[in-house]
C-alpha cells in the first residue's frame, strides 16, 4: 500500500533527522570534556601544554582536534601532513615516543612552532586506539615551570597511555557525532534544486514540538547521565522500565489502551 510505504519512509526519515540533531548536540560537550580530561592528564604530567590530534582524510594528514596551553586557540583545526612530524611517525608506527630535545630530532615538524610562535623543547607522544586501530596521537609538551626540564620518563609513557585509553573513547565518540553533524549540514548547504523540498520538509520536522522536546530529552538526559556512575546506572534502570512498559502497551494495544 503506497500510503503505508509513505508513512513507513517519513518515520524512518524522522529518526534519521533526529539521530543528525543529536549527534548535533553531542559535538560540543563532548569536545569541551576531551579538553577537560586533556587539561587533567596534562597536570599530571608535570605539563601545561598538550594536545590531541586526530586523522583528517584518507590520506594520513592530521588534525589538531583539542590543545591546552598558551597557544591552544592557533592549534585547533591545524594540520600536519601527512607521515610529517613526531605525531605522523606515532600515528603510521602505532608507538609511543619520548623526544628530549627536538632541535636534535630529524622528524620534529617545525612548521607548527613557526605558525604560532611558541618553542617547543621536549615531546612524549602516544598513540590513541580504538578497538585496535590508531585514530589520532596524544602529545605533551615542554614541563611546567623555567628550564631546564627533566625528560619524561618510562613511567610517565605508561600514565600517558592510560590517558590515551579514555581520550581515544571520547574522540571515538566526537567523529561518530560530528559524522552526523556534517551529513546534516551538507544536506542543508546543497545548492540543488532537487534538494529544495528536503530542505522544507527538514525544517518543518525540526520545528515541531514533538522534536524540539525530543532533543529536550537528549539534553536532560546527557545531563544527568554526566554527573556520576549513579546517575547514569539510575538512567538506565528508567529508560528499562520505561521500554518495558512501552512494550507491554504495544502487545495489548488491540484492547483499546
Amino acid at each position: 500500500m503506497p500510503g503505508s510505504e509513505n508513512t513507513d519512509l517519513d518515520a524512518k526519515l524522522r529518526r534519521v533527522i533526529e539521530t543528525i540533531d543529536i549527534g548535533n548536540l553531542l559535538v560540543e560537550p563532548l569536545t569541551r570534556s576531551i579538553e577537560q580530561l586533556l587539561s587533567a592528564s596534562a597536570a599530571t604530567m608535570g605539563s601545561n601544554e598538550a594536545s590531541v590530534l586526530i586523522r583528517d582524510g584518507d590520506e594520513g594528514d592530521l588534525r589538531f582536534l583539542a590543545a591546552i596551553g598558551e597557544v591552544a586557540d592557533q592549534l585547533r583545526d591545524m594540520k600536519v601532513p601527512a607521515g610529517k612530524g613526531i605525531a605522523g611517525f606515532v600515528l603510521s608506527s602505532g608507538q609511543p615516543m619520548v623526544v628530549s630535545d627536538v632541535g636534535g630530532e630529524e622528524t620534529f615538524y617545525a612548521e607548527v612552532d613557526k605558525a604560532t610562535g611558541y618553542s617547543t623543547q621536549m615531546m612524549l607522544a602516544t598513540p590513541l586506539r580504538h578497538n585496535d586501530e590508531v585514530i589520532g596521537v596524544l602529545e605533551y609538551i615542554n614541563r611546567s615551570g623555567p628550564p631546564p626540564w627533566q625528560p619524561f620518563t618510562p613511567a610517565e609513557m605508561d600514565k600517558a597511555a592510560l590517558c590515551a585509553d579514555a581520550l581515544a573513547s571520547l574522540v571515538s565518540a566526537y567523529e561518530s557525532a560530528k559524522l552526523f553533524r556534517d551529513l546534516g549540514d551538507r544536506l542543508m548547504s546543497e545548492d540543488s534544486d532537487a534538494l529544495v523540498d528536503v530542505r522544507a520538509w527538514l525544517s518543518g520536522v525540526r520545528d515541531t514540538a514533538e522534536h524540539k522536546e525530543m532533543m529536550e530529552l537528549a539534553l536532560l538526559l546527557r545531563e544527568l547521565a554526566s554527573r556520576g556512575n549513579a546517575e547514569r546506572a539510575m538512567c538506565r534502570e528508567l529508560l528499562d522500565a520505561v521500554l518495558r512498559f512501552s512494550d507491554t502497551r504495544s502487545e495489548t494495544s488491540f484492547l483499546g489502551y
